[in-house]
């Protein structure tokens, strides 16, 4: 079912406009769109230099906002889509006044239009959606399509981590990643009742969890010899 539209959405929008960027593109074709590039310059915008991770699906920023207030040493940017979603990220955000945390509203398909290759140094995936029936495979974040993405803009190293509660989609993210030269470590079919420690749980995760559903989680990256 559709979220309805927020009361004042734009004015929201607008307001927190210092730690939002919002992708305006009239071109749909994001194979075309991307070659045109507008790099957005990090550094001046957080207001410093640091090591660059990513939130590709923040929802309502839960996890962004704990991740960066615990590790000040990084600069965090959290992705969403909906901006009837990713406005109470940044209202969070705002409020809590998170210094090191940025927000862009645009789909993952666009994400190499703004961020410089090379510059990204861990990716989290958390709870996406995982698009079970198979004719929508492609629309999944660990789909080939949007790993190839994710390795130009990841730096030599960079890791991504992935949380899900779906067992089908965890499957598929296995195949993919491995199939595209990722190497795979930490890999947990049952995330709460492992000896992993720092877990930051999501909206979601707490409401899975609570109902009794394991959580699966896995970290990859590229392997020696892998990363063209």
């Amino acid at each position: 079912m559709r979220m309805r539209k927020k009361k004042h959405l734009e004015q929201r929008l607008s307001a927190v406009s210092d730690r939002l960027f919002i992708s305006d593109i009239e071109d749909r074709n994001f194979n075309t769109a991307k070659e045109k590039k507008e790099y957005i310059d990090l550094e001046k915008w957080f207001g410093c230099d640091k090591p660059l991770y990513l939130e590709i699906g923040c929802g309502k920023g839960k996890f962004a906002c704990e991740f960066a207030k615990k590790h000040p040493e990084i600069n965090l940017l959290a992705v969403e889509k909906s901006g009837n979603v990713i406005v109470e990220a940044c209202e969070t955000a705002a409020e809590e006044n998170i210094e090191n945390l940025r927000f862009i509203k645009c789909g993952a398909e666009y994400l190499e239009k703004y961020l410089k290759p090379n510059s990204v140094e861990r990716i989290f995936l958390n709870f996406s959606c995982p698009f079970p029936k198979a004719s929508y495979a492609t629309h999944r974040l660990t789909h080939k399509r949007f790993l190839d993405i994710y390795k130009r803009i990841m730096k030599s190293g960079a890791e991504i981590h992935q949380k899900t509660d779906n067992m089908h989609f965890f499957e598929f993210s296995l195949e993919h990643l491995s199939s595209s030269g990722f190497a795979l470590k930490n890999v947990s079919l049952d995330l709460h009742n492992s000896d992993f420690e720092g877990n930051i749980e999501t909206e979601y995760e707490h409401r899975f969890a609570s109902l009794g559903q394991p959580i699966y989680r896995l970290e990859a990256y590229i392997s020696e010899g892998n990363d063209d």
